[in-house]
């Protein structure tokens, strides 16, 4: 299967990217004291310059007390990251490459003892007390708003230092897919209940990001249906009820949807083979980002534990076919990115036998 197709440009109003690539989201931790280095910085030139069309950063936490979750994130907040962040956005658009930054707060998955301040504890959308302690702070309305507000500045802060957008993290099992999830969300005022009212957080959330930014800068929103908590939960169980979920977060700004999936080539529903990526853009004529163990054979949570296990190269055929049936519209590398920064440039060349191999040693470092 020709590989141009992943390599054609890409569109959508002030965004133009060079190919249909994107650098998946992936959590580094390399950065002390929340401040992109010098390592980093060099991190995504790289892959900017070997054919990369557009860089999702790692997650980056916004200006809110309870935002982070692990040691050594790159916060998007503060004179000292932003002026790293802002250093990043340079060498990446010195390669011609296009970069956005993944803003985030993981909510309940904060635990105590875990910086910038250690005595904050998670926040989430209902309150968890263990052993008489609580270790989840339930969030009033006023905290829902200084979150808001938290996500809307830096939005406007990644505008101002050049960035190409901002991506919005609502997968995962985090704090915006805490609001969504039954499974996490117990609130019984107006941002609980029906998947609708629990869907209300996140509206407001884009709405005020895109007044922030105003029209015309792009906002991707990425969702997933499975947690990090359970991996076979379901946000929906039908088409018809991912279009009444996807619609709302639509109309309040997003631009573009990221479709993160365990594995790009499995169905989402039966009696179709479209994935997750291909019923969105079908239900709302939005462009998609497909990801999920693209260009390896293993996926990745056989790495999340300590194993000597290697994920191989694998056939890109399937991804292409769907990417010229116009499935979806851009593709979402990690892993093999993350171990390769010339990934996109060998599949380009027809190098594959070049392409390096995946191991959980390349955790360890930023090359």
């Amino acid at each position: 299967m020709p590989v141009k197709a992943l390599f054609k440009p890409f569109h959508l109003g002030t965004l133009e990217l060079p190919t249909r690539v994107v650098m998946a989201p992936m959590t580094r931790s390399f950065s002390p004291g929340g401040v992109p280095n010098s390592k980093v910085i060099e991190y995504y030139r790289r892959r900017a310059a070997a054919g990369v069309g557009l860089i999702v950063t790692e997650g980056t936490t916004v200006g809110h007390k309870a935002s982070n979750g692990y040691p050594n994130v790159p916060h998007f907040y503060g004179e000292a990251a932003l002026a790293g962040w802002k250093k990043v956005v340079d060498a990446v658009h010195a390669e011609g490459g296009k970069i956005v930054p993944q803003l985030w707060h993981v909510g309940s998955v904060r635990r105590i003892g875990t910086e910038p301040d250690a005595s904050v504890p998670g926040y989430g959308p209902s309150e968890k007390v263990k052993e008489g302690q609580v270790v989840v702070h339930g969030m009033t309305k006023q905290d829902i708003q200084d979150v808001i507000a938290a996500f809307a500045q830096a939005a406007k802060d990644a505008q101002s230092i050049g960035m190409d957008g901002v991506e919005i993290h609502g997968a995962h099992g985090y704090l915006i897919d805490q609001f969504f999830w039954e499974g996490s969300n117990l609130r019984t005022d107006e941002y609980g209940g029906s998947l609708a009212s629990r869907s209300r957080f996140a509206i407001e959330l884009i709405q005020a990001v895109r007044a922030a930014v105003g029209e015309g800068f792009p906002i991707i929103f990425r969702f997933s249906q499975w947690k990090q908590q359970d991996y076979t939960a379901r946000l929906v169980q039908t088409p018809q009820a991912l279009g009444e979920f996807l619609k709302p977060l639509a109309d309040a700004g997003v631009d573009i949807f990221h479709c993160s999936t365990r594995r790009f080539w499995e169905p989402e529903f039966d009696g179709s083979e479209l994935n997750l990526a291909g019923w969105t853009r079908q239900l709302t004529d939005k462009p998609t980002i497909t990801v999920g163990s693209v260009g390896l054979d293993g996926e990745f949570l056989q790495f999340m534990v300590n194993t000597d296990k290697v994920a191989q190269p694998a056939s890109l055929e399937k991804l292409l076919e769907r990417l010229n049936n116009d499935e979806f519209d851009l593709v979402a590398v990690g892993r093999a990115l993350l171990v390769d920064p010339d990934w996109a440039q060998k599949v380009r060349d027809g190098r594959e036998e070049d392409i390096l191999p995946f191991s959980r040693e390349a955790l360890m470092t930023l090359v």
